[in-house]
């Protein structure tokens, strides 16, 4: 019999919520371009950012996220630095829910470490009231994560092999 100990409660489970996970379809399917030859060889082709963004918000499941997040980044690549305002004028010009990207493509950006959201405290002059402009840049944050997982599966794969 499986007795649960008093006070203990359990989490029924219903997989990773979405919000939490990246979407990796097979290696050889038509989504996902080369990346290594039958030798398991990194090719020496770079994805396209709509490829990268892929993963994040599967153009096939978030059609809306998707599109908003590859919009949203070439305007980052193009500028490296936004601040408040130019957020604001690139959620109206391309007549974007205000509730869509600030609750959802933006922190989603922000959770896996493609964009890095920074605030600085003002207080004006005349102490009234305080405000906390955003700043958003670029980070490296997705892409050393991701060579992380990948360097240590490797070397777990090469110390596996070598002591066949």
């Amino acid at each position: 019999m499986t007795d649960k100990p008093q006070g203990k409660k359990s989490i029924a489970s219903r997989g990773i919520p979405s919000s939490e996970s990246l979407y990796f379809p097979p290696y050889n399917s038509n989504e996902v371009r080369r990346f290594q030859d039958n030798s398991e060889v990194p090719t020496r082709n770079l994805w396209s950012l709509e490829e990268v963004v892929n993963f994040v918000f599967p153009k096939k499941y978030q059609e809306k996220y998707h599109d908003i997040a590859l919009s949203f980044l070439h305007l980052i690549t193009k500028k490296v630095r936004l601040n408040g305002s130019d957020i604001a004028s690139f959620v109206s010009e391309n007549r974007i829910s205000k509730a869509t990207f600030y609750n959802r493509v933006l922190p989603r950006l922000r959770r896996v470490g493609i964009i890095k959201i920074e605030r600085e405290t003002i207080v004006p002059v005349e102490g009234k009231r305080k405000f906390r402009p955003m700043r958003i840049t670029l980070s490296k944050t997705f892409g050393n994560y991701l060579m992380k997982i990948g360097d240590s599966w490797l070397a777990i794969v090469d110390d596996a092999r070598s002591r066949e």
